[in-house]
């Protein structure tokens, strides 16, 4: 498990671009027959990938946490953008194909990740929060029936905002939210842009309640974003590939523009669980 440690605003303003892509990027998440994971200092969160293609892989606690399983004291959401795959808690199996999700429990002691094709392998996308209660284990589907211990998205949890005038014509998909899925304080979803569409969360803002971080994937092989973090008068730039994330602290603005229409997943962690708890930030107040 891979650390990254807290930053201050103030420290930020003097990052080069080789530090800033230090502190904040995670260049490569999914590795076959592997769970990469990052704990960051920010809220600590965890967050990673795991990528089961030829075995089955099994998440554990590690040195780091010092307990005997991951979510002896934490909870676990999860992504998956490959194909389609199975994730088993405790003994029992759920089927989580492309675009589904899962939410898992603090005390659940075994998790296992699982590929259907090792041809197209499974692509789980994990965010961990600390947690302290537990919430009840749920598969979340974007769309069709749900049977027991499943919920699909809602359709006001799915929402469109945008144009293609604005460049950003986009559906927010919120996974883990109150009122969706039950969590202690993690939240996660998944935004698509509509082609032709470049542009997310604009006009942008910060949350000084919750920090974020972001996958961006769906690029091409020579496509980017570039993600706008640092305070709203001290803004940056970090040029990000197919299937990299970014830490954003509480403090910094979280936006980017890319080279075509993308996905990317959100995921929060903080001290509430008020979406719309935001402070927005003019397009004319950026510098």
């Amino acid at each position: 498990m891979e650390l990254r440690t807290a930053c201050s605003p103030e420290d930020f303003k003097h990052y080069t671009t080789e530090r800033l892509r230090k502190e904040f990027l995670v260049e490569k998440i999914f590795f076959e027959d592997d769970i990469k994971l990052v704990y960051s200092h920010i809220d600590r969160i965890i967050f990673g990938g795991a990528m089961p293609v030829n075995k089955e892989l099994a998440l554990t606690a590690g040195d780091e946490l010092r307990v005997p399983h991951f979510l002896d004291r934490r909870e676990l959401g999860v992504i998956n953008i490959g194909g389609n795959g199975s994730i088993v808690c405790d003994g029992k199996e759920y089927k989580v194909v492309s675009r589904d999700g899962m939410y898992i429990g603090m005390g659940t002691k075994d998790v296992v990740f699982k590929s259907d094709d090792p041809k197209n392998p499974a692509k789980f996308y994990l965010n961990s929060a600390p947690a302290h209660r537990t919430c009840p284990t749920v598969l979340i589907k974007r769309d069709c029936v749900a049977g027991e211990g499943e919920v699909v998205i809602k359709p006001e949890n799915k929402k469109e905002l945008g144009t293609l005038e604005d460049s950003n014509h986009r559906t927010i998909n919120k996974y883990i939210l109150p009122g969706q899925v039950e969590s202690c304080q993690l939240e996660m979803g998944l935004t698509h842009l509509e082609p032709g569409s470049v542009w997310n969360t604009m006009p942008c803002h910060t949350h000084d309640r919750r920090m974020e971080v972001y996958l961006y994937f769906d690029l091409g092989e020579d496509d980017y974003v570039m993600h706008f973090c640092g305070e709203p008068t001290e803004t940056r730039h970090i040029i990000m590939r197919n299937e990299q994330a970014v830490i954003s602290p509480s403090w910094s603005i979280h936006a980017g523009a890319g080279t075509r229409a993308y996905t990317f997943i959100w995921g929060m962690v903080g001290e509430n669980q008020d979406f719309d708890d935001m402070d927005d930030v003019a397009n004319k107040d950026l510098l």
